[in-house]
């Protein structure tokens, strides 16, 4: 499996970055094809001090290939052009195959 995280920056305007975010991009990841599960969530926190971001998403794919494929494809593009319409924050992107981890 492969994942990728999105995190969020505090946004200028956090009530526009929600609405925009659950009214619009949501929708769009909704029907992107390639992720095998995604979810998100707006309560960041950090076990100590200030979270330094304000929104996390995460997508599962099968394998790197598919999560590029994904990503790069037209509707891949979309949502990565949709970003600049609510994280005005801006964006740190990760991605990493995920090991299983035995007891």
């Amino acid at each position: 499996m492969h994942k990728l995280v999105v995190l969020y920056p505090e946004p200028a305007d956090p009530d526009h970055f929600r609405d925009y975010y659950v009214t619009n991009h949501l929708p769009l990841v909704a029907r992107w094809p390639g992720p095998l599960a995604w979810r998100y969530s707006f309560d960041v926190a950090v076990t100590e001090g200030e979270a330094p971001y304000f929104a996390v998403f995460e997508a599962d794919f099968a394998d790197a290939a598919a999560m590029e494929e994904a990503r790069t494809s037209p509707h891949g593009e979309r949502l990565s052009a949709d970003v600049a319409n609510y994280a005005t924050g801006g964006v740190v992107i990760l991605h990493y195959p995920v090991l299983d981890g035995a007891g």
